[in-house]
């Protein structure tokens, strides 16, 4: 779809304490900028005048158009890579509860997390979901035992690993552009590969990845001068990056303003030898955000945006009708998502600031686990 619109005024850059202050209802968004937000979806590394060129406007009219949006923390892009060396991350669902008055001081605590994907205060029978990372299951046990375990507020938890992710918000869109502009705009990204993560990552691709999960729109000159390095050093980096897939880049609306207002967290059964099948369909439906088997006893996790609370029953009666032998045991409707892809949002789901999600740990992070250890070598 192409505009002839261009803009005159400039942005008004308005300070984010005063934006979470203010109660009164955000400006919408017009079209542009929903075409704008979709075309980043379809590729967020794409050339300013590349974007201009899809939705008919100047490249600096949709650079200003996409500052005003960050500015305003409705919209914002973010970066993290799926594995680093040879091992695949463990994927963890937590369930956390909370002692009453706890929930949003247990939530600001752990924040900063770095293993945390997402984090959402639920309805129902748990207070929080997290969605974590981890380099194998003797982490994901530390965090759990030595990290929430031992949070003030914390009254229980309950975990589940992924077997496998089927889908994630980073394949959403707003669907706004037309099927040639979306054409046009994947085909400059290139043919999809399998995603491989960062092999052998040394300390200048760590680095590097931490610029990127802050700005991966940053020049390559830029990322040279912070990093002290040259900038032909920062391409080869970048190529060999992007030649491996090795990082998922993502651009997130503010859901509330997305026009799917409504996330909704589903449990189900489904028998083992039709999981891989319902989850193939699962993942084409327009509202999927994610959808994960599970280790449990609910072996797949579905989450959907919805347009309103009253299509929450229209949307299960069409999953029992397309999938019956699908029983849908549980469900809950986010109330907060204070965290989605490394991320702090607001109440209203406008952004705050990001928080790189590394799975990979700390030098010195098995400390308390090998004190544990030291104890059980000493007989009782």
């Amino acid at each position: 779809m192409s505009r002839s619109t261009h803009e005159s005024t400039s942005p008004t850059a308005a300070g984010h304490s005063e934006r979470l202050l203010r109660a009164e209802q955000p400006e919408p968004l017009d079209e542009l900028d929903y075409l704008l937000i979709t075309a980043l979806q379809t590729s967020p590394r794409a050339e300013w005048a590349q974007i201009g060129k899809v939705l008919g406007v100047d490249a600096s009219t949709a650079a200003r158009r996409w500052n005003r949006l960050t500015e305003a923390g409705h919209a914002w892009l973010s970066c993290y890579t799926v594995a680093v060396g040879p091992t695949v991350p463990i994927i963890a669902f937590i369930e956390v509860d909370c002692a009453a008055g706890t929930l949003h001081e247990v939530a600001a605590e752990i924040a900063d997390d770095p293993h945390l994907i997402t984090i959402e205060h639920l309805t129902g029978a748990r207070d929080l979901v997290l969605t974590a990372a981890f380099p194998d299951l003797a982490a994901l046990t530390r965090y759990l035992s030595f990290r929430l375990g031992r949070l003030p507020g914390v009254s229980a938890t309950r975990s589940q690993t992924a077997t496998a992710v089927h889908t994630e918000g980073s394949r959403w869109r707003l669907d706004r552009l037309d099927p040639d502009s979306q054409d046009l705009l994947a085909k400059d990204r290139g043919p999809a590969m399998p995603r491989r993560g960062l092999p052998a990552p040394d300390a200048l691709d760590t680095r590097l990845y931490l610029l990127l999960s802050e700005d991966f729109r940053q020049p390559a000159a830029r990322l040279a001068e912070l990093l002290g390095v040259s900038p032909s050093t920062v391409r080869r980096r970048l190529d060999r990056m992007h030649r491996q897939d090795a990082l998922v880049y993502r651009c997130e609306v503010a859901r509330h303003l997305s026009g799917w207002p409504i996330s909704v967290t589903l449990w189900g059964i489904a028998p083992a030898g039709e999981t891989a099948r319902i989850a193939s369909q699962l993942i084409r439906m327009r509202e999927t955000r994610l959808c994960a088997s599970l280790t449990g006893p609910h072996n797949l996790m579905l989450t959907v945006w919805l347009r309103s609370a009253e299509d929450i029953g229209a949307f299960e009666a069409r999953l029992a009708d397309r999938f019956p032998e699908l029983a849908v045991v549980d469900r809950a409707v986010a109330l907060w998502q204070l965290k989605i892809a490394g991320h702090l949002l607001d109440p209203r789901g406008r952004h705050i600031r990001g928080v790189p999600v590394t799975f990979w740990e700390e030098p010195g992070a098995e400390r308390a686990e090998d004190a544990l250890v030291d104890r059980l070598r000493v007989p009782r």
